[in-house]
């Protein structure tokens, strides 16, 4: 069995077990009033404490103490037997279900599950997703299925967020089952593991084959989700990468703006063609493919990962290619490629997106400094003042990948 971490910290919601302790309080504290006496005690209680008193002791101890309801009319003597068994029965069960809870606390917390969200996996990709959630819904039950509970990210998850947070492989059969997955609202395979999510993603399938559009499954490896989305396992979930979120953002955002305000057609940069590279240029070739008359690719990986590309059949238009193998700082590879392209010809885009924010913002200043009229995009991995201080004073526009990724996340993820 796997090991079981909760820390949910919401607030506690009245259970049925509040009101019927009001109502067994009052039927009690009427049935008093009524004249109904106690057997064990001289004469029937006139204060309204006193049977307070008697009342709230039947929780404890039901009549022990105070003997049986006698007198008073056949009503009142009916709602003290009523309170009689009530008060204890309540009082039992109420410690049955804590030592349920201490003893066995997972099958607690699982048996309630319903409508709710299951996260597989405690990265940046779960914190970004919560944000969002968080701010249209603020009560729906999430499950964060992590191998590591006791990590600083997992435990912040389940403080600032109020997510449960279970320790386990989300594709066990223990967890499939008790997770109820047929039930959840949405299943999120944000995992580390790109091979292990799908794997999990047909488990699910395979038990419960409706649970498949409920599925949102993000993939690392952009060619292992190429070849995958080809599959009819994938056709039925939906399957994605953060960077193609965070590429349709900017594209969307701003460099179709752009586009629209240059009369001819434009020279797109793109100065790091990792993963968020390659995004951006199928996104662009998707929704503004007769805007561009030259993509020039540097990468010190370049040649390699656009044959990938070519392989995958990714890259297609009527454009001109260049492909430059090199490092984005080296100013010889921008040499190299201003012998091929003028860059002070009207106002090229470059989009520098490699993984390193000072590298690519320290570029940056230097090709606003040699080509003022360039259109310069900065990537940061969070919301960098320091970027957009300096943004503001060499006209240079930082893109968060945070910010891209949480503002386009769809909608049909969270309802």
């Amino acid at each position: 069995m796997a090991d079981f971490k909760i820390d949910d910290l919401r607030s506690v919601r009245p259970s049925w077990r509040w009101l019927a302790a009001l109502v067994l309080f009052a039927f009690a504290m009427v049935g008093q009033g009524m004249g109904v006496e106690l057997s064990e005690r001289l004469d029937s209680p006139h204060g309204w404490l006193t049977r307070a008193y008697y009342s709230l002791g039947l929780f404890v101890v039901g009549g022990l103490d105070i003997g049986m309801p006698t007198g008073g009319t056949m009503f009142g003597r009916g709602l003290m037997w009523v309170a009689y068994f009530g008060a204890p029965l309540l009082t039992a069960s109420a410690v049955i279900e804590a030592v349920v809870r201490l003893v066995a606390p997972e099958r607690w917390q699982f048996r309630r599950l319903h409508d709710h969200i299951i996260i597989a996996g405690s990265g940046a990709l779960t914190r970004y997703y919560l944000q969002v959630l968080r701010q249209s819904d603020s009560k729906v039950n999430v499950v964060v299925v992590t191998e590591n509970p006791d990590s600083s990210e997992a435990r912040d998850l389940a403080q600032s967020f109020a997510t449960t947070v279970i320790a386990g492989e989300i594709g066990s059969d223990f967890l499939l089952k008790r997770l109820r997955t047929s039930r959840a609202r949405k299943i999120l395979l944000f995992g580390e593991n790109d091979y292990r999510s799908f794997e999990a993603a047909a488990r699910m399938i395979d038990r419960r084959p409706q649970v498949s559009s409920r599925i949102v499954l993000h993939c690392h490896n952009l060619r292992f989700l190429r070849a995958m989305q080809q599959t009819k396992l994938v056709q039925g979930i939906t399957s994605f990468n953060a960077y193609h979120l965070a590429a349709a953002g900017l594209v969307r955002d701003h460099l179709l703006r752009h586009f629209k305000k240059t009369e001819a057609r434009d020279v797109v940069v793109l100065a790091g063609f990792g993963r968020f590279g390659q995004t951006i240029l199928e996104e662009l070739q998707e929704h503004a493919s007769g805007e561009m008359a030259t993509v020039a690719v540097i990468d010190t990986d370049a040649e390699r990962r656009m044959l990938v590309v070519d392989e995958q059949d990714m890259i297609h238009g009527r454009y001109q290619r260049e492909v430059m193998q090199g490092d984005i700082a080296n100013p010889e590879v921008w040499l190299r490629l201003a012998e091929k392209l003028d860059l002070a010809v009207g106002e090229p885009v470059i989009v520098l997106g490699t993984g390193n924010t000072a590298q690519n913002l320290r570029t940056a200043m230097w090709l606003k400094r040699n080509y003022p009229s360039a259109s310069v995009y900065v990537r940061t991995t969070g919301k960098s003042r320091l970027a957009m201080a300096v943004g503001a004073e060499y006209d240079i526009k930082s893109i968060s990948m945070t910010q891209l990724v949480e503002d386009h996340m769809p909608n049909e993820w969270l309802v």
